[in-house]
């Protein structure tokens, strides 16, 4: 009944319209499980309109790089791209982006979390709709504490994480302590990096935009990251991203991993994970303060300003970010993989807090993340595992490169932070951040 429900509304949607003809919107995404899932569900949409819809489905890093050329050049190759709170903002008052304040009342907007609609606005107008929010926390295999006599505290410090590492890894049974991501990237390895230097203390900019990556705070966390890697990490780390850590995860590799809170609904799911039994949570680590320890994101579906196809785009939008949409992937493939962090009446359902345990923690988490607070010493900027602002995907992605070279040996963690100051304030000069 449900599935007939929403796909009548679909089409009584488009009939309202005017019975315009079918259109062919082509959609930028991230090969993450979540959006390989609407992928799968859309052709109930494009059934219910007539519409259909070109995907592009690729790999985070490349993605970023394409869907950042196109709307920069106004290529107008896509209808509707994956983005994040980082780049919304910004693209949103460069004008990048058409306004997403419009949808139906049935949409509800107030039904998602304030703070994820406010990282997705600009100017008090939304430029993007969430397809789900994040913050990070500490997946572990409560078999293997067990069996070593461990526990796991509700807050554990990263020197906590180090012990439990060391005597948790077994190389010989592909075993290993600890996974965590060494892929480079602003998004890839840098999403865990910047939550670790956070609480460690350290920051990237003073109040003056003087970049402090060649700081005690930077070596102390970066230190601990390659040392702890090489002694409890898998081989080939610097390969691994969020979706090879996972599988890792899955597949009973890993006896602990600092990552997504959305990568939860897939570790729970028995049909792709062999730990879904296995696993327990709890927050992310903190070291010297909890500010920014743990990150703030939200994957969001926006319509450039270059689409020809904006009112299919827009109704494609309505359709995937709603809240029949969150039940229909509930019913369909199960509620621990409905999507997390964006609307309270996602919380509210009793069926999804009843088959995910991990309901009530990730919204914790997503709500108490601080984007204007990130760091123990005050900074000039938003954003805990990001900077926002326009020069950072760059940079972001050099430091995540010098930080994969590090871990990979081929350079000192000094020499590192070393480039990665000089770059940095570099760029700093030359977009008139430093006088």
């Amino acid at each position: 009944m449900r599935l007939r429900h929403l796909l009548s509304g679909v089409a009584m949607l488009a009939a309202s319209a005017g019975a315009a003809p079918a259109a062919t919107i082509t959609v930028a995404t991230v090969n993450n499980s979540d959006m390989i899932i609407m992928q799968r569900l859309s052709t109930k949409w494009e059934q219910a309109t007539g519409n259909k819809i070109n995907w592009v489905v690729l790999e985070e890093n490349v993605l970023r790089q394409r869907v950042t050329t196109d709307i920069a050049t106004k290529g107008g190759q896509f209808d509707v791209i994956t983005i994040g709170s980082y780049e919304t903002p910004i693209w949103g008052k460069q004008k990048w982006l058409m306004p997403l304040d419009d949808f139906a009342a049935s949409y509800d907007y107030n039904d998602i979390f304030k703070n994820v609609r406010d990282a997705l606005s600009t100017d008090g107008k939304l430029y993007a709709v969430p397809f789900y929010a994040e913050s990070s926390f500490t997946f572990y295999r409560k078999d293997l504490f067990d069996a070593a006599g461990l526990k796991m505290p509700d807050h554990p410090t990263y020197d906590q994480v180090a012990q439990f590492a060391d005597k948790l890894t077994d190389k010989s049974k592909e075993q290993y302590g600890i996974c965590l991501r060494g892929k480079p990237g602003w998004g890839e390895n840098m999403a865990f990096i910047d939550p670790l230097v956070n609480t460690f203390g350290g920051r990237w900019f003073d109040m003056k935009w003087n970049p402090q990556l060649d700081t005690p705070e930077w070596h102390k966390a970066l230190t601990y990251y390659v040392d702890i890697m090489h002694r409890d990490g898998p081989p080939g780390a610097t390969g691994n991203g969020h979706n090879e850590n996972r599988a890792l995860f899955a597949t009973g590799h890993c006896a602990m991993w600092i990552d997504a809170t959305s990568a939860a609904g897939y570790i729970y799911n028995k049909s792709n994970s062999q730990v879904y039994d296995k696993t327990a949570f709890t927050a992310a680590p903190v070291e010297v303060t909890p500010h920014g320890a743990g990150w703030f994101w939200a994957w969001a579906l926006a319509v450039p300003s270059t689409s020809k196809q904006a009112k299919a785009a827009k109704e494609f939008l309505a359709w995937s970010t709603s809240k029949d949409y969150v039940k229909l992937v509930g019913e369909t493939d199960g509620w621990t993989v409905a999507p997390p962090g964006t609307r309270a009446s996602t919380y509210d359902n009793p069926a999804y807090i009843k088959a995910a345990p991990f309901a009530e923690t990730v919204k914790n988490a997503i709500l108490a993340a601080d984007i204007t607070q990130p760091t123990k010493d005050p900074v000039p900027y938003k954003g805990i595992q990001y900077v926002a602002i326009p020069e950072f995907q760059a940079m972001g992605t050099q430091v995540g490169q010098l930080v994969s070279a590090a871990l990979a040996g081929q350079m000192s963690v000094d020499a590192a932070l070393k480039q990665a100051q000089a770059a940095v304030k570099s760029t700093m000069e030359q977009a008139g951040y430093i006088q």
